[in-house]
C-alpha cells in the first residue's frame, strides 16, 4: 500500500487482511475453485454498460448500499432482493452490492440474492487486496470486481486484475487523481471508475471527473461515481460526454429507489 494512502483506507486495507486469514481458515482457495465451476457465466458488465450508451441511454450501475462509515445507516428497509428488482424496472444496466461486513454493513448473501432477483450483472463492491477474494468474487456469482488504486501497490493491481481477468470477471478499476489515473491507464481495462470524493477530506466535487476526463481516451468508458445527487448532476456529466455513472446513495434513501433513478436518468 502506497505511503499517500489515505488513514480511513488503510484502516480498512489492516481489518480487510484480518478478514481474509478467517475466511481462508474456513474456506480454501481449492474449495473457491471448485465452486466456481458451479456458477453460471458471467452476465457482461462492461457490454451491458456498453449496450446502453451505444443506444443513447445513460449506463446505470444502482448500488445496493445498507450503511457507509461517515454516514451510517443509509436505508432501514433493507431487502437485496427487492432493491434489485426496483433497479431492474427503473432502467439500471447493472447493480453494485456492497460485501465489506464491517464498515458498510454489506454481506457476500446480499450479492447473491441482487443477482438471484435479476438478469443484471452484479460487480462485488468490496476492498479487495488478495487474490483469495478475486475467486471468492466469482465464486459468489460476481460479474464484475472492483480495484481501488489508492488501495494497491503497481504489481498487485495488475496481479489482481491478470486473474480476474482470467476468471472471466470484468473490472472496473477505481481512481481519484492524476497520479492514480496514469497507473490505471497501464492496464487493458474498458471501464474507468473515477470516484468524486477526497478520501482524504470526505469532499466531494464533480470536478474530479471533469479534470481527469481529458487523460483519458475514447476507447474507454468512464465510470462517475460519488456526488450524482440531482438531474442535474446527470445533465452536467453527459453534456462532459460522461454517459456511465454508479449512484447509490440517492437511491438508497428513496421510498423506490428504481423509481428515482428513473426521474434522474430520464
Amino acid at each position: 500500500m502506497a505511503n499517500e494512502t489515505p488513514t480511513v483506507l488503510r484502516k480498512i486495507i489492516a481489518r480487510k487482511h484480518e478478514e481474509i486469514a478467517e475466511r481462508k481458515a474456513r474456506t480454501s482457495a481449492h474449495d473457491l475453485q471448485h465452486q466456481i465451476l458451479e456458477q453460471s457465466a458471467p452476465r457482461g458488465f462492461v457490454d451491458a454498460i456498453a449496450k446502453k450508451i451505444e443506444a443513447g441511454e445513460a449506463g446505470v450501475i444502482a448500488e445496493i448500499k445498507k450503511a457507509s462509515p461517515s454516514k451510517g445507516i443509509i436505508r432501514e428497509h433493507f431487502v437485496p432482493a427487492e432493491l434489485a428488482r426496483s433497479y431492474e424496472r427503473g432502467g439500471a444496466a447493472c447493480l453494485s452490492v456492497l460485501t465489506d461486513v464491517d464498515f458498510f454493513q454489506g454481506a457476500d448473501k446480499y450479492l447473491q440474492q441482487a443477482r438471484e432477483a435479476t438478469e443484471l450483472p452484479v460487480i462485488r463492491k468490496d476492498f479487495l487486496v488478495d487474490e483469495y477474494q478475486i475467486y471468492e468474487a466469482r465464486a459468489l456469482g460476481a460479474d464484475c470486481v472492483l480495484l481501488i488504486v489508492s488501495a494497491l501497490e503497481r504489481q498487485q493491481l495488475h496481479d489482481l486484475n491478470t486473474l480476474a481477468l482470467e476468471l472471466g470477471l470484468d473490472v472496473l478499476v477505481e481512481v481519484h487523481d492524476a497520479a492514480e489515473l496514469e497507473r490505471a491507464l497501464e492496464l487493458p481495462n474498458k471501464l474507468i471508475g473515477i470516484n468524486n470524493r477526497n478520501l482524504h477530506t470526505f469532499d466531494v466535487t464533480l470536478q474530479t471527473t471533469y479534470d481527469l476526463l481529458p487523460q483519458i481516451g475514447p476507447e474507454r468508458i468512464v465510470v462517475t461515481e460519488s456526488g450524482i445527487l440531482s438531474p442535474a448532476d446527470v445533465q452536467a456529466m453527459r453534456a462532459h460526454h460522461v454517459h456511465a455513472f454508479l449512484v447509490g446513495e440517492a437511491f438508497m434513501r428513496a421510498r423506490d429507489p428504481g423509481a428515482e433513478l428513473k426521474t434522474f436518468f430520464s
